[in-house]
């Protein structure tokens, strides 16, 4: 019968589900580690409590990689977005001292394509192995009118576990304790809406066109990988006092959730030399420099607070492993505030 429907004249096509599933089995099996349990496929994920950590804590975060994913879907660049996640919800769980366990993955399309699923979950896989972290499942949906093609939207949920003595935050947090910044990569996941703004709009670059003074592409600029500082911190945490990714909001609105309420940041702006991509956005876009330091991270991705003795180990574990760190500011009296100075 002509008017016989079915689920792809819907929209929805389950053999090409079918094909991205057999594309990202391996990818996926690839991030197992000594914790997961079960095989691939299963309708929940498994992993073995670490039987290595007194008093565990579980600690989860969920995140997405906002409109970076729109520069990915210009450049048809696929496989930078899922690490730029992983990293990004490692890091979240890093400042309360955690270690990633595991990663789940969510995927969702107006018209599924088998290809770009399996660039994505190559990202994604790429960056729980570098994080030592199991991807323990996901879900890769279709929903034709929600999304228009090429569009499509990534989310992540990473568990990890820390034991409750070593749980780092603002209750540790001295007067005197020194700030050390940690470079970031680039825009890590945040300030995209504004930075493509001033891309297309003033600067009137496309994703191919070279990036104004990085000798790379504004794709290749725009679209490095969100760093992790996992490596550069794990051999110094029980060392330091808080640590503050610096995300959404800039140093101002990350900073101060690792302060009490009875102490400040006091933030050295001239300690480092602002990134050339931050600059050229700032000076291309008239963006006032208060906004700046709330919508970009300005070349800071992540501040550990320590007692002043530690600094120098602090910046020797992160100088080890390629990640530039100098001394930022410090702590005094105050309100719970972040002072850029």
């Amino acid at each position: 019968m002509s008017d016989r429907l079915d689920y792809r004249s819907s929209g929805v096509d389950i053999d090409a589900a079918d094909d991205a599933k057999s594309r990202i089995k391996q990818l996926v099996e690839s991030t197992m580690t000594a914790g997961a349990r079960g095989t691939f496929g299963g309708f929940g994920g498994l992993f073995r409590m670490p039987t290595d950590v007194e008093r565990p804590l579980l600690v989860a975060s969920a995140d997405g990689v906002g409109t970076k994913i729109k520069v990915a879907i210009e450049a048809d660049r696929h496989d930078t977005i899922g690490h730029d996640l992983v990293n990004h919800c490692v890091n979240d769980v890093l400042v309360q001292g955690a270690r990633p366990l595991f990663f789940l993955d969510y995927v969702a399309f107006g018209s599924l394509v088998p290809a770009v699923v399996e660039a994505v979950v190559a990202g994604v896989a790429a960056g729980c192995r570098e994080n030592g972290c199991a991807l323990l499942g996901g879900e890769t949906a279709e929903m034709p009118g929600l999304y228009t093609p090429p569009d499509y939207d990534l989310a992540g949920f990473l568990v990890g576990c820390v034991g409750e003595a070593d749980l780092l935050g603002p209750s540790l947090v001295r007067a005197g304790d020194a700030l050390v910044g940690l470079a970031s990569s680039g825009l890590h996941t945040n300030g995209y809406s504004l930075a493509r703004r001033i891309v297309s709009d003033r600067l009137r670059l496309g994703v191919d066109d070279p990036f104004p003074g990085e000798g790379a592409s504004t794709a290749d600029v725009l679209l490095r990988i969100h760093r992790s500082y996992l490596a550069a911190l794990t051999p110094v945490l029980r060392r330091v006092h808080a640590l503050a990714h610096i995300t959404g909001g800039g140093l101002p609105g990350n900073l101060d959730r690792a302060l009490p309420d009875s102490l400040d940041a006091r933030v050295d702006t001239a300690s480092w030399t602002v990134p050339n991509l931050f600059r050229v956005l700032g000076e291309a876009g008239q963006v006032a420099r208060e906004e700046q330091f709330r919508a970009f991270n300005m070349g800071v991705g992540m501040v550990v607070i320590c007692d002043p003795a530690e600094v120098p180990a602090v910046m020797d574990a992160a100088t080890l492993v390629g990640v530039p760190a100098w001394q930022l500011g410090e702590v005094v009296a105050g309100s719970g505030q972040v002072q850029l100075i």
